[in-house]
């Protein structure tokens, strides 16, 4: 079962992304921070988990939360008796690193997701979350965190939010 030159923590430190799937975005609690993207990093040196976080922005007002809500996680896992998060910003988080299921998680939770492969100039071109309708405008660039907008559905007539692109 074990590979040639695997770490004795190997099979720790897959426990923990395990568990990590069960820790969700704060602000987005149908989506873990493992399918966003945000979990770079995990190794564990002897009894100790370390954590890379890549906040999806820089002064994300919910950072404490999400470093307190992994290691709540992490040391349910037996063999863990401390963690450490260090949130780190290169290489930067961008909206690609979304996996594809958590889009349509974000979907349901009335939440448009980021465009794939979004580029410089690109235009943001966002359907509406509830009846996928393209005709919708941005009523306010900035939403109830940094990350994300508010838009209206001109077909539905539902405000709605979406994630912004990050590149």
């Amino acid at each position: 079962m074990a590979q040639e030159g695997m770490h004795v923590h190997d099979g720790l430190e897959a426990t923990c992304w395990e568990l990590l799937q069960q820790v969700t975005d704060p602000e987005i609690p149908v989506i873990s921070m493992v399918e966003m993207g945000m979990i770079h990093k995990v190794r564990v040196e002897d009894d100790v988990a370390h954590v890379d976080v890549l906040p999806t922005f820089v002064g994300c007002p919910a950072l404490e939360i999400m470093k307190k809500n992994i290691a709540a996680k992490l040391v349910e896992a037996d063999g863990i008796s401390k963690v450490e998060v260090q949130f780190v910003y290169d290489p930067a988080w961008t909206s690609d690193r979304i996996v594809p299921e958590a889009r349509g998680k974000l979907k349901s939770f009335g939440i448009a997701p980021p465009p794939i492969d979004f580029k410089p100039g690109d235009t943001w071109e966002v359907s509406c979350p509830y009846c996928d309708s393209p005709y919708t405008q941005i009523d306010n660039l900035f939403g109830p965190a940094a990350c994300r907008s508010i838009l209206y559905c001109r077909h539905c007539k539902n405000p709605f939010e979406a994630l912004k692109p990050i590149y």
